[in-house]
């Protein structure tokens, strides 16, 4: 799949100092504060409903019992204090020490001269850790490259149920370890996010999706596996906190 593909971290790039920044502070968001909500009553409802027995039944001995089970969602820390970048159409947080690493060609991608066919820009941001090991990128497509379509899509749900369009942003392969459908209260309607964590070569994803005016933007967090159990709630909440306008 070209958008959950693309996604995943390449060679380390090396830090390009004059590359410029759409970055700003700036406190919490309505729109913030809404999605920790919606994610951790969602998480606890799902974790309530896994541990609900299904029938009644004598109770196990102390050695049977199962472990409590996790959160769907895992967890998510306090973006409020993280720079927000400002991209075409969409906002996201990045974390402290996180680097911009877009290559210069592709802050003109999309751009024409002369009449000349515009060349599609990979990546509308892309972010890493300062030993490139951990990124965070976020991708724009036409919503008729992902599905075909002769309709404007409005809604993720355009593109199918949350299992549905799994097929499209989780490559072949890859095991799914959470999928959750998260929906946040804008300034005017209520914007419905496809969330999925997923493995991947060694690979630890989390990727967050929606769909505006025909475009779905996609933010993606990556680390390998062994470095997840320490950063994984920093990247989860980087993806999570993809807003779009």
């Amino acid at each position: 799949m070209p958008p959950a593909a693309a996604l995943l971290p390449l060679a380390p790039s090396p830090l390009l100092p004059n590359q410029r920044r759409h970055l700003s502070r700036c406190g919490a968001s309505r729109r913030g504060l809404t999605v920790h909500t919606a994610i951790a009553i969602a998480s606890a409802a799902a974790a309530a409903e896994a541990e609900a027995p299904p029938s009644p039944s004598p109770p196990p001995s102390p050695q049977a019992q199962a472990p409590p089970s996790k959160p769907v969602l895992g967890g998510i820390a306090n973006t409020r204090s993280w720079s927000q970048y400002y991209g075409s159409g969409f906002s996201i947080r990045v974390p402290p020490s996180f680097d911009d690493i877009l290559e210069p060609e592709d802050y003109n991608a999309g751009m024409t001269y002369y009449g000349d066919k515009a060349k599609p820009r990979a990546y509308a941001a892309r972010f890493a850790s300062p030993d490139r090991d951990e990124l965070i990128s976020v991708v724009i497509k036409p919503t008729n490259q992902l599905k075909i379509t002769f309709l404007e899509a409005k809604d993720i749900t355009d593109l199918g149920t949350l299992k549905e369009a799994s097929k499209i942003f989780v490559p072949a392969g890859a095991k799914v370890l959470s999928a959750r459908t998260i929906k946040v209260k804008d300034e005017e309607d209520i914007r419905t996010y496809y969330f999925y964590e997923f493995g991947l070569d060694k690979q630890h994803v989390a990727l967050m999706a929606t769909v505006n005016s025909g475009k779905t933007y996609i933010a993606g967090a990556t680390a390998p596996e062994t470095k997840w159990g320490d950063d994984g709630v920093k990247l989860r909440s980087a993806a999570v906190s993809l807003s779009v306008s």
